[in-house]
């Protein structure tokens, strides 16, 4: 499962070939949570509000190259990374 951003302790990944819908996975310490490319919703899991907060705020800065590196993922290439958040 490729890493493609770090920020303030959260780390965001994708897996190759997942399932619909596009989404990718946060880790925060022993939290975890899946989170919808397109709608920015929780879909699995759980962070601390803070740190979901700063997913939720990652994320829709890099929406587009979220939703390219879902596309990478699905043909087995590896996705780029993608700037935390400063």
């Amino acid at each position: 499962m490729p890493t493609i951003s770090v920020f303030y302790g959260i780390i965001i990944r994708m897996f190759f070939d997942e399932h619909a819908p596009p989404h990718f996975h946060a880790q925060y310490a022993e939290f975890k949570a899946s989170i919808d490319i397109r709608t920015l919703e929780v879909i699995d899991g759980k962070l601390p509000r803070r740190a979901l907060e700063l997913v939720l705020d990652w994320a829709e800065l890099h929406q587009a190259e979220l939703t390219h590196d879902w596309d990478l993922c699905q043909q087995q290439q590896l996705p780029n990374k993608i700037n935390p958040l400063q």
